[in-house]
């Protein structure tokens, strides 16, 4: 076998080296992409962290909240998917309905139980 076979040990090494590089830049785009928050985006890649929420109610800025802090919130009719809210990588206040990561703990509040069971 030649050193210009593809089997030739030198040509394994260097695969084997290239293969090794690969696996490492394939680790840090995905640790990369874990990360990233695109504020606005229907389609987040990262969650906002456990305290970034803050709702303005009554006319007074309320937060940091966690995500359960904000559902007690909607379980109480406090907060609305019009009520404003604004969290990191926001440039303003925006209503509750224009912000996918907060509207979907909304969303996702169940009704009241009817008055008649």
């Amino acid at each position: 076998m030649d050193d210009n076979s593809f089997f030739s040990i030198d040509r394994l090494v260097e695969f084997g080296l290239g293969m090794a590089m690969a696996r490492q830049m394939v680790n840090i785009m995905n640790e990369s992409m874990q990360t990233i928050y695109i504020p606005g985006s229907a389609n987040n890649i990262r969650q906002p962290q456990q305290n970034d929420i803050y709702v303005a109610i009554n006319g007074q800025s309320v937060g940091p909240l966690s995500a359960n802090e904000f559902l007690h919130l909607v379980n109480d009719k406090k907060a609305t998917k019009d009520s404003l809210a604004w969290m990191p990588g926001l440039l303003n206040w925006k209503p509750i309905e224009q912000i996918p990561a907060i509207l979907k703990i909304v969303a996702l509040t169940p009704p009241p139980l009817p008055a008649n069971l």
